[in-house]
């Protein structure tokens, strides 16, 4: 199975929108968002363009009004965390959060065999014992250039997908 990580989208629907499309295309049953979707609005164009399943854990920027709504239950099959969170897919133990102390933390736990991060908008990939440590980068287009991962559940391969990329290839160029 291939999922998607993704993480401080910071509002920028446009990037966002690349993204979805190409999870559409690529038939990405999972989303994983390490934090900072930021508004209320952006995850409704999140769930309009995303039928599947969603798990996020929240940043430092999530607006308060994003937190109260996902916690009353707005965004059906949504599953949150506050701080990190952590689950089992294809026999593969996988966390996620928003700090790189919290994360480079719990992958040092020896838990877990994938663990994602991001608040540093800058994608990077290291391994701790067994632990790959990584960074899908930003949606957001700040300080780095917009990226998110593909992790394929079967291969544990991990690929970095440049937004910017897409944009050109959407075109045809």
């Amino acid at each position: 199975m291939k999922i998607a990580i993704l993480s401080d989208t910071h509002d920028n629907l446009a990037n966002l929108k690349k993204c979805l499309d190409f999870l559409k295309k690529e038939e990405i049953k999972i989303i994983l968002h390490c934090g900072d979707v930021c508004g209320v609005e952006t995850m409704k164009e999140i769930k309009k363009n995303f039928k599947e399943k969603i798990y996020l854990t929240f940043g430092n920027a999530d607006f308060q009004e994003l937190k109260e709504k996902i916690k009353k239950g707005w965004f059906k099959s949504i599953e949150f965390s506050e701080n990190f969170k952590e689950i089992v897919i294809d026999d593969l133990k996988i966390g996620l959060c928003h700090s790189l102390e919290l994360g480079e933390k719990l992958c040092q736990s020896k838990r877990y065999d994938f663990f994602f991060f991001g608040n540093t908008h800058k994608p990077s990939l290291k391994k701790i014992g067994g632990c790959y440590l990584a960074n899908p980068g930003n949606l957001a287009n700040l300080y780095f250039q917009p990226t998110f991962a593909i992790l394929d559940t079967k291969s544990k391969k991990l690929n970095l997908v440049l937004i910017n990329k897409l944009a050109v290839n959407q075109k045809g160029n």
